[in-house]
């Protein structure tokens, strides 16, 4: 014992001496969901930082870790302050094939971005008791129909950064294809560390048909002990697609973890393609924002479910986020450090200055309130634009060159035959 506190005492003050923090040792991922704890992800970092002016909406590719890593910083804080305890690196779309896709001209590569992700995400997480998550998602190699192996070289060399900065789980997430998220997840799987698998469909399945059921369990099967959905719908919907994964992976006899990390937009009129065949996608998408209350019911839902990762994608910002974290309190013991501005259920509404303001910090009136939108002319739903199309098909076929004007030309012109 005493030649251990004698060892204890040297790396400790070894550390000092070179300026390294000795962080506190935290209970993994497994460890975590294993106990049947609440796990809160983050939010949606691309739409995030494209509204504050730090990402470009069409390649949504994230060199700003490089280029402005004090907004990504905060961002990570702010989440983690309003309650998440996982900080997923910055590294959506960060492939070398997405970095150079249809024109782009950096001059950072991917494993710039990557590294410096990782590093964000670490600072930040060890200011709170936080894990590091770092991610892959689709590319646009596959989507030109490459090889398997052409595909998880990329992941590959993802995987690397992720295994030199020690991250503590992975995540392959933003799969609108099964058979890419397993190539994905088997190659994750070699570094020995967690694997989270989340794909980016609803309750009709992946682009070729896959129910969410088979998914799941192709996944589970694929290596990865979590499994989800993210992204590309509202929350309700995604807590459907993933209660059909739950169901199957238990039919088949097999074992996962469960996650979901919706879209923080309404999307009922949505087809298998989500979100992004909305006319409103990118830039109309406000008028759907999901409110904290409808945060409250998302999260007791997900966790009625069975769901115990629960976090946001696109749309979400902290306080969708802390909202979730204020629902799930009891389950969780504690409220997040950003409660303390935030009074439960607008209670905070009792100091205002308008008699009739204070009449309205209660729970039943924000439980009951249908928000309008304030457009008199506008349709309450849309129609999608679904033009039918997935990999194989000859529209999909990526290019590093930027896309000329008359490619543009004939795109302009089919959007309105359709």
């Amino acid at each position: 014992m005493a030649n251990r506190g004698l060892r204890c005492y040297q790396v400790l003050c070894a550390a000092t001496e070179t300026g390294e923090k000795m962080a506190p040792t935290k209970k993994g991922i497994l460890e975590r969901l294993n106990a049947g704890e609440i796990v809160i992800g983050d939010g949606g970092f691309v739409f995030a930082l494209e509204k504050r002016g730090y990402v470009k909406a069409g390649p949504w590719t994230p060199e700003a870790t490089v280029t402005h890593p004090e907004a990504v910083r905060q961002l990570h804080r702010e989440f983690l302050r309003a309650g998440a305890n996982v900080m997923q690196a910055f590294t959506f779309y960060a492939s070398d094939d997405k970095l150079e896709n249809r024109g782009q001209t950096l001059k950072i590569t991917g494993t710039q971005v990557n590294e410096a992700a990782c590093d964000l995400a670490r600072e930040v997480a060890n200011e709170g008791d936080a894990l590091v998550a770092g991610g892959v998602c689709q590319t646009p190699s596959y989507l030109s129909c490459k090889s398997e192996t052409e595909v998880k070289a990329i992941f590959k060399k993802q995987l690397e950064v992720f295994a030199k900065k020690n991250v503590d789980f992975l995540i392959a997430e933003y799969f609108e294809h099964v058979e890419e998220a397993e190539w994905a997840v088997q190659v994750l799987k070699t570094s020995g560390k967690p694997v989270a698998a989340s794909l980016c469909i609803g309750p009709e399945g992946d682009m070729h048909g896959v129910s969410p059921g088979e998914c799941a369990v192709r996944l589970v099967k694929a290596g990865a002990q979590i499994v989800g959905v993210n992204c590309h719908f509202d929350p309700l919907t995604c807590v459907k697609a993933v209660k059909m994964m739950k169901e199957a992976v238990e039919k088949a006899g097999l074992k996962a973890h469960y996650m979901v990390q919706p879209l923080a937009y309404h999307t009922p009129d949505c087809n298998c393609q989500g979100f992004i065949d909305l006319p409103e996608f990118p830039f109309g998408l406000e008028p759907r924002i999901l409110t904290r209350w409808d945060m409250h019911k998302y999260a007791r839902e997900a966790y009625n479910a069975g769901i115990r990762f629960i976090g946001g994608c696109c749309g979400f910002e902290p306080y969708h986020i802390r909202a979730v974290a204020e629902e799930l309190a009891p389950e969780r013991g504690f409220l997040p450090a950003a409660s303390e501005k935030h009074g439960n259920w607008g209670a905070g509404l009792e100091m205002h200055t308008k008699p009739w303001v204070r009449a309205r910090a209660r729970r039943d009136y924000w439980e009951n309130l249908k928000p309008a939108s304030g457009r008199p002319l506008c349709a309450s739903l849309s129609v999608p634009d679904g033009w039918g199309v997935t990999r194989g098909h000859a529209d999909l076929l990526q290019q590093k060159e930027a896309t000329t004007k008359d490619q543009l030309k004939q795109l302009f012109d089919r959007s309105k035959t359709h």
